[in-house]
């Protein structure tokens, strides 16, 4: 049997993913959230093989999520799903960890074989997104250039997507539990690295590569 973390911040969704999943005998849902911090402490507390976890989401978004259960060291493997195909975000999504990319507009059974290949150790991509993987291995230099936030460290684009949600310094400081002077240090450090001149400009490229969803 193997023991599936589904997380997605609309509860719509999750529902439909649910009913989905729980038709395959093979499969256990033991928890949902709904949002990567979430995932991150469910993941911690439940131990599940398996964790299905939305991109965009609030507070931390699903690639951000999958960088610290890695570091955690967590025996859990992570499927991501997506309706952006975005080769910055696929890169992201596979330097941090995952062993699926399995874009929404496809899931059905897919989702149900991914998530059998993810719990035995194997990497699943949809297709789309395996001709992006091949892409970059071609030319991978282009990739990295392509994506300015290949140069942040993952506190640094943690901070970037709450500053994206419109969080306040001071916000922000409680839900990291740090300073609001460490926090404008951050958004300072931010702008440089990032060569932009004001806050308008560190949400512009947060939407432009996926740390919040475009459309909201």
């Amino acid at each position: 049997m193997i023991r599936i973390l589904l997380v997605d911040d609309h509860s719509m969704v999750r529902a439909g993913l649910h009913a989905l999943l729980e038709r395959a005998s093979d499969i256990n849902i033991i928890g949902e959230g709904a949002n990567g911090q979430e995932a991150i402490d469910l993941a911690t507390e439940l131990k599940p093989d398996v964790i299905v976890m939305d991109i965009m989401m609030p507070r931390l978004n699903g690639i951000q999520a999958a960088e610290q259960i890695r570091d955690l060291k967590l025996p859990v493997n992570i499927l991501l799903l997506s309706m952006y195909s975005d080769e910055g975000l696929v890169h992201q999504a596979l330097h941090s960890g995952v062993k699926g990319y399995v874009l929404k507009t496809s899931v059905s059974e897919e989702l149900l074989w991914a998530i059998r290949a993810v719990a035995r150790g194997e990497t699943y991509l949809s297709t789309v997104i395996s001709s992006i993987v091949v892409e970059s291995a071609i030319h991978p230099h282009a990739t990295e250039a392509g994506d300015p936030l290949f140069v942040l460290s993952p506190r640094e684009k943690e901070i970037l997507q709450l500053i994206a949600e419109e969080h306040t310094s001071s916000e922000i400081g409680k839900l990291l539990f740090i300073s609001e002077k460490t926090v404008e240090k951050h958004r300072a450090n931010l702008m440089e690295k990032l060569h932009v001149r004001n806050l308008a400009g560190l949400v512009r490229l947060a939407i432009k590569h996926g740390l919040i969803d475009k459309n909201l």
